[in-house]
């Protein structure tokens, strides 16, 4: 949200830095996240000065063309070569001065140089409207007033003003600060704390009445939970036109481009207090009445942006007498019943719709307006006719318009301010300290927070109705601790805990996996649940019937639950490698979810990412990719810390995979890894192999016991290490032959290694060679060489036997 310093102190008197004021409105709740400053015209004129055309003669040497002698208050007059036809001598002008840079409607900054032009020199520019951005003509130069002194700098001439625009990253239930009224309330809270007593400044209305009762318009309301409140009336005689520029000019700092003078007004009032309104062309509505309602499903309906829309029989419709939609309550106007330059009448609405109902309104039809933003989120109630009253004097003023009718307000039902007790012993508890009594009185009043009744333990309180955020006592609590300054609240160096030894066992597998995961070089992501519906297709494994659908999605990026962690995975994959990090290795706990007929499911899953280079590139190490044994590794790696150290692999069946492998025990998979489809990680941008493993995590830990940790010396006597080079048929993998060599011989042989794999010409067709290490040890007494010799070759004869293999 965007908040105007200038526009702040019309209501607030403040004179302090912007900068100073961002950190207080920070510290009130209203985080401050950058400030820009914004000029009504880009450069504010810098270097334009009012010059006085001496004498002007014709361009020697082209038709089009006058060569000028302008003083600009110094001592000798310059020469300027000038192309308007209406240049003339006598005249004041806005004239840039050499070194000035002006700006076009696209922002792009062009200097002032010396130069000729067909042959005769130029000392700067004689400016037209357009060239100022003070307008779009430019049929010729500005001629200034002639009782304006020469070399008077432009920006006086023009008022330009200078502004610096909050951005306030607002919260959802601070909607009483929507609004720059709003914020200056708030502020002077917060400035009360400082010694600043400012006066807060409000919009006078006391001017409002009836010049004469000659339109009116019934105004009915079918729901009232709908609907609560809702005014109108009624303003003839308008002219539409531009706006005056200093309601342009607070506009624009804000972001917001002007259009009219009621278009403008109502947004001005918008952004002023906080209360969305409407404005009608009065000659289109039918019957002289507003009927507020619900029409029925499908209804056509072409809003302002000219889209045709499918009505919801939910949605809360502005029509005229006949039930003809004239707008979408609280969200966006109608095509057909907008204000144009031809209106001459409007009727003006100014309500309080049910948030809820906005809120609905607003997501289904994906139009998120200013309107929609504080309506969804609660304004207040008791704004709604003074608001009205605000933007009717305004017409009333700069439209030339005459109201025309009493203010129709329909109101049943008037809501009570909140009534709240709180307790100073519960305060002193929450907060951590003692507040003198009076001080938080003080901060009270200061949010106008009415003190009904106090006793010797707390005080009795009335809630205005624009805190439709301060319920409970907890909520005052809260408005007196930031108002006081948590900054002001003391902190103990005394740190009170309690041990338990009473340890969570998922939480501490899952503590022992990511701790070596990080170890070895992983960094943990944590991604949405929520995810695009698009991607169930980029895989026939998901089932595009059994996702969650989010009744009330945010957007539609984040409307279904994921039913994988693969592509959420991905995106941070894409995201990385597009800022150039394209080494990674992450990690994941998370869940997928699903839906099957009536029933719910979800699961937890472990996943990882490889993809890059291993280590980083130096001199003197060569660069090694992440390849699918280095994954296969470290899934290992993770098992056998686990306890799980006899999984069987096979062929993986997901179809996100070129190649993977599936890891289990009996039915139960436990892991399913491999490269990741190149079609699949084009969706995402990504041109560089990735790796995936998705761990089945609630099998896992149903596997995963209190593993006992057996306890031995260290070997008193040494090892013994012999190789063999083995000739395999070309199918047969090195976990047959590591298996069937600890068979062979289970007590003395400790480890078996591959180190090295050929496949070549010089070998038979369909063969590979093994170059394979064995591990000798007895931890009794050392090995002799007739004892290993006899162990070998019963390795050599059982793989002889078992696998076809011959000795090289």
């Amino acid at each position: 949200m965007k908040i105007s310093y200038n526009w702040l102190q019309q209501f607030l008197q403040v004179d302090w830095e912007p900068v100073k004021t961002g950190e207080l409105l920070t510290d009130l709740g209203l985080e401050v996240e950058g400030i820009e400053t914004k000029e009504s015209i880009k450069g504010s004129l810098k270097g334009v000065v009012v010059g006085k055309v001496l004498t002007c003669k014709q361009h020697p040497n082209a038709d089009r063309l006058k060569v000028t002698s302008v003083d600009l208050g110094d001592e000798k007059p310059v020469q300027i070569v000038c192309g308007a036809p209406n240049v003339a001598s006598g005249q004041k002008v806005p004239v840039a001065t050499i070194g000035t840079t002006l700006y076009d409607e696209k922002g792009d900054g062009f200097k002032i140089k010396k130069g000729k032009i067909r042959g005769e020199e130029s000392f700067g520019m004689i400016c037209a409207e357009d060239e100022l951005g003070l307008g779009i003509s430019h049929d010729g130069i500005m001629v200034l007033d002639k009782k304006l002194k020469v070399g008077t700098p432009a920006a006086e001439v023009f008022n330009i003003e200078v502004d610096y625009v909050f951005e306030i990253g607002l919260t959802p239930n601070r909607s009483d600060a929507m609004s720059h009224f709003g914020v200056a309330r708030d502020l002077r809270a917060g400035l009360i704390q400082q010694d600043e007593k400012l006066e807060l400044i409000s919009p006078s209305v006391s001017d409002f009445h009836v010049d004469e009762r000659r339109l009116r318009f019934d105004v009915e309301v079918e729901d009232k939970d709908l609907v609560p409140r809702y005014c109108g009336i009624t303003i003839t005689d308008v002219e539409v036109k531009e706006s005056p520029q200093w309601i342009q000019n607070r506009l624009k700092s804000i972001g917001l481009a002007p259009k009219n003078n009621i278009v403008d007004i109502t947004n001005y009032v918008l952004h002023e207090l906080g209360q969305p309104l409407h404005a009608f062309d009065a000659q289109k509505i039918k019957g002289n009445k507003i009927l507020v309602k619900t029409l029925e499903e499908g209804t056509k309906f072409i809003t302002l942006d000219e889209v045709e829309r499918e009505l919801s029989s939910e949605d809360i419709m502005i029509c005229d007498a006949d039930s003809n939609p004239l707008c979408i309550g609280g969200v966006f106007g109608g095509l057909k019943s907008g204000v144009t330059e031809n209106t001459t009448s409007i009727f003006l609405e100014s309500a309080y719709f049910n948030p809820v109902s906005i809120r609905k309104t607003a997501k289904r039809h994906a139009l998120n307006t200013d309107a929609s933003f504080r309506f969804e989120r609660g304004i207040d109630i008791n704004l709604t006719e003074y608001a009205l009253k605000r933007a009717a004097l305004l017409i009333e003023e700069y439209a030339g318009g005459k109201l025309a009718s009493d203010i129709s307000d329909f109101y049943p039902e008037k809501i009570e301010d909140f009534q709240v007790f709180l307790s100073y012993e519960n305060a002193y508890r929450i907060i951590g300290q003692e507040i003198p009594k009076e001080t938080i009185k003080n901060i009270l009043a200061s949010l106008e927070i009415k003190i009904n009744s106090e006793t010797e333990g707390g005080l009795g309180l009335t809630i205005p109705s624009y805190r439709t955020d301060v319920q409970r006592e907890a909520d005052i609590i809260e408005e007196i601790l930031r108002v006081y300054g948590y900054n002001n609240i003391e902190f103990s160096h005394k740190l009170n805990t309690s041990i338990s030894f009473d340890s969570n066992k998922e939480t501490k597998i899952e503590n022992i996996v990511a701790n070596q995961l990080s170890a070895l070089g992983f960094n943990e992501t944590m991604a949405n649940s929520l995810t695009k519906p698009e991607y169930s297709s980029l895989s026939e494994n998901i089932n595009e019937e059994a996702n969650v659908e989010m009744l009330n999605p945010l957007s539609n990026d984040l409307k279904v639950m994921r039913q994988s962690l693969l592509f959420s995975g991905l995106e941070s994959v894409g995201y990385n490698i597009n800022r150039k990090n394209n080494a990674l290795q992450f990690y994941e706990f998370g869940k997928t979810y699903h839906k099957y007929n009536e029933k719910y499911e979800e699961n937890k899953h472990l996943t990882l990412f490889v993809t890059g280079n291993r280590t980083k590139e130096t001199w003197n190490i060569d660069n090694k990719i992440s390849d699918f044994f280095y994954l296969k590794g470290i899934i290992t790696s993770l098992l056998e810390r686990l306890g799980i150290d006899k999984s069987k692999s096979s062929p993986s069946k997901l179809d996100v995979f070129t190649e993977g492998i599936s890891l289990g025990l009996g039915k139960i998979k436990l892991v399913e890894f491999g490269v990741v489809k190149r079609s699949i990680l084009k969706e995402f941008g990504i041109k560089q192999e990735v790796l995936f493993a998705d761990f089945n995590w609630d099998a896992i830990l149903k596997l995963v016991g209190n593993k006992k940790i057996k306890v031995s010396d260290l070997p008193k006597f040494p090892a013994v290490k012999r190789d063999l080079a083995l000739l395999l048929d070309g199918k047969t993998e090195f976990k047959e032959v590591y298996n069937l060599a600890f068979q062979s011989e289970r007590k003395l042989l400790k480890e078996v290694d591959l180190f090295d794999v050929y496949q070549g010409d010089k070998l038979p067709e369909g063969k590979k060679s093994y170059a394979i290490s064995f591990l000798l040890q007895d931890e009794s007494k050392t090995l002799e060489d007739k004892q290993i010799d006899k162990i070998m070759q019963k390795l050599q004869q059982s793989f002889e036997k078992n696998l076809n293999a011959v000795l090289r």
